[in-house]
């Protein structure tokens, strides 16, 4: 019997991204496990582009599970595509390749009746960014053609540069060039929205950020979110996941989180760093605590949870904070340096122009 039972007390879909070994219906029968009310897998191997059909013992296996065990295929499961897809390639024979994958995914959803579908956006690499965000479109437009349902979800990124999403901005472009605007959506993820230099860490900073994503790109367009916390500080573009409450985030940013009413009915998935899936099913009690936190009563046992996860992170913080400080170092050197290149060039430059005689 599992230590974890589902809430149905909770407005939230708290749950996590999990194995799928031994077959994709395992994913439902583990999410169960971990009192999980969403949850997230692989669709097929990330490690490989091309995977082995279901069976449809599998799929019938996949649909029965969701059935008996009440989780909403359309709703509550938010499989996420391969890491090396990249629809916005320059480079179109590998665009293409990654469609091939994207669309493989897309049609793996549609099989057993999951009606989202999470990716990264990519990278425009060295081609124009703009040019890139529009063949991306381009490509969504012609997986919603080739498909019936499933709802393409981009996610925020951390890094900058060619990659699509750590601005909003990049997001916003995208949804407005997709013609079938109900069939697509975003997901916040929390520690690359931190990493690419959106704060959230105070309940000020996670307010203004909301409403700048509502300004931005409009919450009817949120369709999920990635709950992480962050091993790296604010704005420096690494995306690496720590666990809840031992990052820069810490437990206050989740406690808001477990009380915004605008995420409710979405899936929230965790894809914290666990040893072990069992640490999903205590993550995801911890926050269906904090859903229920009151300041009279909980205060003390709240600081104490903070502090103690906090201790346990601190290590690992201080050693990416000092790689952070010694990269922005490096960079305000490279800048001087730069800058008095280009002066020492320019009084040669001026040096050399012969005056005229008088």
């Amino acid at each position: 019997m599992s230590d974890f039972v589902r809430s149905t007390a909770s407005k939230y879909k708290f749950g996590a991204h999990l194995s799928t070994a031994g077959g994709i219906s395992n994913s439902v029968t583990n999410a169960h496990k971990l009192g999980c009310n969403s949850f997230a897998m692989f669709l097929k191997s990330p490690r490989r582009w091309v995977s082995p059909d279901y069976t449809q013992e599998e799929i019938d296996k996949f649909k029965k599970y969701c059935t008996k065990l009440g989780y909403d295929p359309l709703r509550d499961i938010l499989p996420h595509g391969q890491y090396f897809i990249n629809l916005a390639n320059p480079d179109l024979e590998k665009a293409e390749k990654s469609y091939a994958s994207f669309l493989d995914d897309l049609k793996r959803c549609e099989q057993l009746g999951v009606g989202l579908y999470n990716f990264h956006p990519g990278s425009s690499l060295k081609g124009d960014h703009e040019e890139q965000l529009s063949q991306l479109a381009a490509y969504l437009n012609k997986a919603h053609q080739e498909t019936k349902f499933v709802k393409i979800v981009l996610e925020n990124m951390a890094g900058t540069g060619s990659l699509v999403g750590s601005d909003l901005a990049d997001l916003k472009t995208v949804i407005d060039k997709v013609e079938d605007k109900t069939r697509i959506g975003v997901c916040v993820d929390t520690c690359h929205t931190f990493a690419a230099g959106y704060d959230i860490s105070t309940e000020t900073a996670y307010d203004k950020f909301w409403k700048d994503f509502d300004d931005i790109i409009g919450f009817k367009y949120l369709s999920a979110v990635h709950l992480n916390d962050s091993k790296a500080p604010l704005a420096a573009n690494r995306d690496l996941h720590e666990k809840l409450g031992q990052g820069f985030l810490n437990l206050e940013v989740f406690k808001l989180i477990a009380s915004s009413d605008f995420l409710t009915g979405i899936p929230i998935v965790l894809e914290t760093p666990q040893e072990q899936d069992v640490g999903y099913g205590h993550e995801v009690k911890l926050l269906e605590w904090l859903e229920t936190y009151d300041d009279n009563k909980d205060k003390e046992e709240f600081t104490k949870k903070l502090e103690e996860l906090q201790a346990k992170g601190e290590k690992s913080r201080k050693e990416h904070l000092a790689k952070f400080e010694k990269k922005k170092t490096i960079k305000r050197k490279a800048a001087a340096t730069n800058s008095k290149g280009e002066d020492i060039a320019e009084r040669i430059s001026r040096s050399r122009v012969k005056k005229p005689k008088m």
